[in-house]
C-alpha cells in the first residue's frame, strides 16, 4: 500500500431512523456503518485511490460488517478484534433542518485502540496518513495513539492531514482546544470549519490563524458557501455547487476525501479543492455515511449537471 491514504479510528454501527419526525413515532429503520475516518477512507478508494483503514472492532455482527463493507468498498482495513463491543450511533432527523445522533460508544472496542495498535511500516511508506480530532477525545490511549502516528509520519517525511472535526457529545472546548490546537500544528493539511477553528485560533479571520499554528495546506469547509484554502501561501475559493440536500451526514468527509484523493494522485491545489466540493455535494444527494460516495464517472456527470448516470 506504499503512497496511499493510511487512516485510524472508531467505526460504528448506525441505526438511522427511516423519514422525518419525532423519533417515538419512527416506523422503520436502517442499518449501516459509520466513522470519519473510514468514510475518508472509503471515498479515496471510490476516486480510484489506495486507502488503509485501522481500528478495533467487537467480536460482533457489527463488527464483521464493518470488515466486510469497507473491503467491498475497495479500503484494506485492518479490524482488530477486541473483547469489548462495537459502538453505536442512533439518529432521527426530527425535522427537515435538524439531525439528532446519540452515541454508544463509552468503552467501546474503538475507544481502545491504543499506540502498541499503529502500525509503524505502515504509516512510514503512506502517502499521506489522515487523522482527526474525534479520536484523541475517546480515550487516553486513543490520543496517544494519534500522536505517535503523527510523529512516525512526520519523522519519515509523511505528509500528515487533520480534520479537526470537533465533537461536543464528546469533550468540551476548554478540554479540546489545547489538544486539537497541539495537532493541527504538526499538520501539513488541516480542515476545519470556521467555528471548529474558533474553538483553538484567536484570529478573527480562521485561515489565517491556522496557518499561523504550522500547516501549509489550509482549507476552512463552510457547507453550503463552498470552502477557502491558503495553500503554499496562495489563497483559494471555491463556490459550493447547487444540489438538493437529502442527507447532510457524511458531507464532510466526502470533501476531506475528494481533496486527499486528487492530492494523492498529484493534482494541483485548485483541482483538489474543485474536486473536494464536488464529492461533498454529491455526498449530500444520498442518504448515509459512506454508502453513496462518488466515482469519477459519476463526479464528472455532476460536473455536467447530470448524476442519472
Amino acid at each position: 500500500m506504499s503512497g496511499g491514504l493510511v487512516t485510524f479510528g472508531e467505526t460504528m454501527g448506525a441505526v438511522s431512523a427511516d423519514g422525518i419526525g419525532p423519533f417515538a413515532y419512527a416506523k422503520s429503520f436502517s442499518f449501516g456503518i459509520g466513522g470519519a475516518e473510514s468514510n475518508v477512507a472509503v471515498g479515496v478508494a471510490r476516486l480510484g485511490g489506495k486507502s488503509t483503514w485501522l481500528g478495533r472492532v467487537g467480536p460482533d455482527a457489527t463488527g464483521a460488517l464493518i470488515s466486510r463493507r469497507l473491503a467491498d468498498a475497495g479500503v484494506r482495513a485492518i479490524a482488530i478484534e477486541d473483547t469489548s463491543f462495537t459502538g453505536l450511533m442512533v439518529r432521527f432527523k426530527r425535522s427537515g433542518e435538524f439531525m439528532h445522533v446519540d452515541y454508544h460508544r463509552a468503552g467501546s472496542a474503538g475507544s481502545r485502540l491504543s499506540p502498541a495498535d499503529i502500525p509503524a511500516g505502515e504509516v512510514r511508506e503512506a502517502g499521506i496518513l489522515h487523522v482527526t480530532g474525534i479520536t484523541p477525545a475517546l480515550s487516553d490511549t486513543c490520543r496517544a495513539a494519534v500522536f505517535q502516528s503523527v510523529e512516525i509520519a512526520l519523522a519519515a517525511g509523511v505528509p500528515v492531514s487533520v480534520d479537526v472535526n470537533y465533537r461536543s457529545k464528546l469533550w468540551s472546548p476548554l478540554d479540546a482546544a489545547p489538544v486539537l490546537r497541539d495537532l493541527v500544528s504538526m499538520a501539513d493539511i488541516v480542515f476545519a470549519s470556521p467555528d471548529e477553528a474558533a474553538l483553538f485560533v484567536d484570529d478573527g479571520d480562521p485561515l489565517a490563524g491556522l496557518a499561523k499554528l504550522g500547516p501549509t495546506e489550509v482549507v476552512v469547509k463552510d457547507g453550503g458557501r463552498g470552502c477557502v484554502a491558503l495553500i503554499n501561501g496562495e489563497r483559494h475559493q471555491v463556490p459550493a455547487l447547487p444540489v438538493t440536500v437529502v442527507d447532510p451526514v457524511g458531507a464532510g468527509d466526502a470533501f476531506v476525501a475528494g481533496y486527499l484523493a486528487d492530492r494523492l494522485a498529484g493534482a494541483g491545489a485548485g483541482q483538489c479543492l474543485r474536486t473536494a466540493i464536488a464529492a461533498g455535494a454529491f455526498a449530500v444527494t444520498v442518504p448515509g455515511d459512506c454508502e453513496g460516495l462518488p466515482d469519477r464517472d459519476e463526479l464528472a456527470a455532476l460536473a455536467g449537471g447530470d448524476i442519472r448516470r
